[in-house]
């Protein structure tokens, strides 16, 4: 059997752990776990994606006869391990900022918000179904809405981001973004919990879809694999480290289509009815019910270019 030096790697990540917590200004000894458990969230997810959709997403031996019962377990369970992570994620939030709040309080307000995600459920579930009619009717291989429920990844990550941002309005960000990474990890789909997504939208095939914070989708969207809603640049602070919670991201009005590979960024704002070709490139508006194709873009980058000279800020990351 093979031999290792336990002992002395244990006694070094310690040191490096140790090192960490002090540049952090973090307690060396807490009392108990600081933040959320990733495993968690993760089962509370899949309870509740049961008591959501209990006859598609729950157990396979479940009988409609029993439904009612299941989805009362399943909420039961879900929201009082809910309730304790809300609670870990205020306390973290506490210390970090360096401010002081009574654990009565902490406490009451993590009750509040648990039940007020508890009071969005119904409404979720309301938006899910339009998001699987959508993917139904948008797709012509789909042979049934069950199919659609069960099998598309861009279902599945509509239903982490629902959640997940009831969970940011909440003022719960670390566990939102939990939610939308389980999602991301699974499907490939990278939705922000802070964008705001209206009924009836449907991401086909899904792969490298990124949806940036602060992003606004109307109703009865569609979008294509490799679709970057994204950032153009961020403004940077008096340090040069950039400016947190501005508006940066597109604005898409209702029944805007969107095919594979477009980048559109900035704060922009793609009109009512507009289709966006593949592989075009958007950095301005686009009127209501336009069809751009690269073509036009390329096109109307010439002309934004005579009109004026090129900006010399440099670009961020597309989809921070």
């Amino acid at each position: 059997m093979a031999t290792f030096d336990i002992a002395g790697i244990g006694q070094r990540l310690h040191a490096v752990r140790r090192e960490w917590r002090e540049a952090q200004n973090r307690e060396q000894e807490p009392a108990g776990r600081e933040f959320p458990s990733r495993d968690a969230v993760a089962r509370i997810v899949e309870q509740l994606k049961g008591a959501l959709f209990p006859l598609r997403l729950g157990p396979h031996d479940l009988r409609p006869e029993s439904e009612d019962l299941f989805v009362a377990h399943q909420l039961d369970a879900a929201l009082q391990t809910l309730h304790g992570q809300i609670a870990l994620e205020l306390g973290h939030g506490t210390r970090h900022a360096g401010a002081a709040a009574e654990a009565e309080d902490r406490e009451a307000a993590a009750l509040n918000a648990a039940r007020a995600f508890a009071e969005a459920l119904p409404d979720i579930r309301r938006l899910l179904d339009s998001d699987v009619l959508a993917a139904y009717r948008g797709d012509p291989a789909a042979r049934s809405v069950d199919e659609v429920l069960l099998c598309y990844p861009g279902v599945l990550a509509m239903i982490h981001h629902r959640l997940a941002h009831i969970l940011y309005g909440l003022g719960l960000a670390l566990l939102a973004r939990m939610v939308s990474e389980l999602a991301h990890a699974q499907t490939g789909i990278d939705i922000h919990p802070g964008a705001r997504i209206g009924a009836g939208f449907f991401i086909d095939h899904g792969t490298g879809v990124v949806i940036g914070e602060t992003a606004v989708i109307g109703e009865r969207v569609r979008l294509y694999q490799a679709v970057t809603l994204g950032a153009k640049r961020f403004p940077t602070d008096a340090e040069g480290r950039p400016q947190k919670g501005l508006a940066r991201h597109p604005r898409v009005e209702d029944d805007v289509v969107i095919y594979a590979g477009a980048t559109i960024l900035g704060r922009v704002t793609l009109g009512r009815g507009a289709v966006i070709g593949g592989n075009v490139w958007v950095t301005h508006d686009v009127p209501a019910g336009a069809h751009i194709t690269q073509a036009t873009a390329r096109e109307n980058g010439r002309e934004s270019a005579r009109e004026s000279a090129p900006s010399q800020e440099p670009a961020g990351r597309a989809g921070a």
